[in-house]
């Protein structure tokens, strides 16, 4: 059991208004980095902060301190630079931390004392040493012993008021903890690959700017929250829902009716028409009820943007560069399944524009562009789909580069490597194990980012592209679809057996013979405009005799690879739902749907069937 059984409901409700106002004031501290003056900002951020503080009373000094230190800047008794922010953020970080902790309902850990301590000489005026840079060595931590934990008292935090705070309870003042020596900030310890990642959600007690790690056995877990399996839906659309549900009903009474008339013998043309009419009318109802529920699960995409700037910011003060991320087309709107499965891609992909895309400061001047470097991360509906693009102003990738790199590091032959072409030589990146960086750091240089990105946009059902030009910047464009609710599929047949496969892989659909067909090293291919493909059999594929009455040829792409599937025949495409396989999955086979005349139709796994 939980430290908070009993009070789960409540725990929730209140995790969740907290953490919008918390990434709602991160937000807002990116953009008053920019506009240090604006009082506006400054007001918004310290009312945000003061709600969070109220029903958040048990985070005790930690809020209190921060707080503090809003107030003077709003005061201007306090100046923000990135020194300080540094620590705001540090602070803001660690609440984050122990909101997660609440989420797996068990009780935070104190704030470290070298934060407080942060805390306490940033509101006394003292110099704060800004963040070291990456190449700076990192000092070792000092053993020292664990403390127990804490149920209250200084430092700690007092769980009747975080009782109280549940149930809408005034919290309890929080007075300000002595501190008998302010300690100036240490240089900073490389933070590994996955605390980057986590910081796009918070900062480990080790991620204060210029502070020293915590001890390893006082160190917070770093498990990933839990997936959040709600979602908030406008009022406006669950009463289209209902309106619909009502008219279903008006004409399902309707039938009920019409039905029982032809069943007492009354088919007269009026009748007919009648049941025509209401057929259609039933018809047009689904759909739109259909597409209002699917709008229910749809969310505006900046409240997964809104992570980076952050996440940015803090990548680039290690790495020593002056990087601004500009977000654009928060408010379009993409599944609350897929924004949950976007975070890894875009984070690898965040990163990679800082780490790799950006220039150094010296090389940006030698090379005439601005000392702060631009990132772009947008997003905008295109018809069914949503396009994501990432695009740095930096060195951008050179495709001769990227191939020699791919022989070097002996994934691709030289043979191979001259036949690719440019955009294919891009491409590279996303293989396992390529990686344009000789030496692995604390960031990258391991091959596994990019990869990473291709195999989870693939599992939406999307596609990832790659513009780049020597010089100028590179773009990464995403295309998904809105939704995998319901997924357009083809449709093929095997004997009288239908199969799908997703839509979005179709390019098109062409008759195969074998007298269009070549061996090339013993495996059949056909040429395509000019392009030698392989022709695969989808029995074959799947483990079935083949009946040799293969008819229709599908010309596919999975990212970069493109064939051809043969079947026996072709019976449209469609929009279907589909059906998990909870107890038992053959390799392949994605779900299941049924066709309109009641068939089971298995939907493929194409990528899992080429394995």
């Amino acid at each position: 059991m939980g430290d908070f059984t009993g009070m789960e409901d409540l725990l929730q409700d209140f995790l969740m208004e907290a953490s919008d106002l918390l990434s709602d004031v991160d937000s807002k501290l990116m953009d008053l980095e920019k506009s240090p003056q604006n009082k506006d900002l400054l007001n918004v951020i310290f009312r945000g902060f003061h709600t969070i503080k109220g029903g958040a009373g048990f985070l005790n000094a930690l809020c209190h301190l921060t707080e503090n230190l809003f107030d003077k800047l709003r005061n201007s008794e306090l100046q923000l630079d990135p020194a300080l922010l540094d620590v705001i953020l540090a602070a803001t970080g660690e609440v984050r931390l122990m909101f997660n902790d609440l989420g797996k309902s068990v009780q935070p850990q104190a704030a470290p004392a070298d934060m407080l301590s942060s805390l306490e000489a940033a509101l006394q005026g003292k110099k704060i040493r800004p963040r070291a840079s990456a190449d700076a060595k990192a000092k070792p931590a000092a053993p020292a012993e664990t403390s127990p934990r804490q149920t209250g008292g200084q430092g700690g935090p007092d769980w009747d008021v975080l009782y109280n705070s549940l149930l809408g309870k005034t919290s309890l003042a929080v007075s300000e903890p002595p501190v008998d020596e302010l300690n100036p900030l240490e240089d900073k310890v490389d933070i590994d690959e996955h605390q980057l990642k986590v910081s796009a959600f918070g900062r480990r007690a080790e991620d204060i700017p210029g502070g020293s790690p915590a001890p390893a056995a006082a160190r917070r877990e770093t498990d990933p929250p839990a997936k959040d399996n709600t979602i908030r839906v406008d009022t406006d659309r669950l009463d289209q829902v209902l309106n619909l549900s009502g008219e279903i009903g008006l004409t399902k009474n309707r039938l009920t009716h019409l039905r029982s008339d032809i069943l007492h013998g009354n088919t007269s043309a009026a009748t007919l028409k009648s049941l025509d009419e209401s057929v259609n009318q039933l018809d047009m109802l689904v759909v739109n009820l259909q597409n209002a529920v699917m709008n229910t699960r749809m969310q505006p995409i900046g409240r997964l943007f809104k992570k980076y700037p952050r996440l940015a910011r803090d990548l680039a003060r290690q790495l020593g560069k002056d990087v601004e991320l500009e977000l654009s087309g928060e408010t379009t709107e993409i599944d609350k399944t897929m924004i949950e499965d976007l975070n890894d891609p875009l984070v690898h992909l965040v990163r990679n524009a800082v780490d790799h895309g950006v220039e150094s400061a010296e090389q940006r001047a030698a090379a005439g562009k601005p000392s702060k470097s631009i990132v772009q991360l947008s997003a905008r509906q295109e018809g069914d789909h949503i396009l994501i693009t990432i695009t740095d102003d930096g060195r951008g990738m050179n495709p001769e580069v990227l191939r020699n790199k791919a022989v070097q590091k002996g994934l691709i032959t030289s043979e191979e490597a001259n036949a690719l072409s440019e955009d294919q030589s891009l491409n590279l990146v996303f293989m396992p194990g390529f990686s344009t960086k000789d030496e692995i750091s604390s960031v990258s240089g391991r091959g596994v980012g990019m990869d990473v990105v291709n195999t989870n946009i693939q599992k939406l059902n999307g596609t990832i592209e790659i513009k780049s030009l020597p010089g100028k910047g590179s773009m990464f464009v995403i295309v998904l679809p809105l939704t995998l609710a319901i997924l357009p599929v083809l449709l093929v047949r095997l004997s009288d057996q239908p199969f799908a496969v997703p839509l979005s892989m179709v390019r098109e659909i062409m008759s195969v013979e074998a007298e269009g067909q070549q061996l090339i090293s013993g495996k059949p291919t056909m040429v395509v405009r000019g392009e030698v493909l392989p022709v695969l059999s989808l029995a074959r594929l799947i483990g079935w005799e083949e009946s040799g009455k293969s008819e229709v040829g599908v010309l596919m792409q999975m990212g970069s690879y493109s064939f051809i599937l043969t079947a026996d025949g072709f019976d449209g495409h469609d929009d279907v739902v589909i059906k998990s396989l909870d107890t038992f999955r053959p390799k392949g086979v994605a779900g299941v749907t049924m066709s309109s005349e009641g068939k089971i139709v298995m939907i493929l796994d194409v990528k899992e069937l080429l394995m």
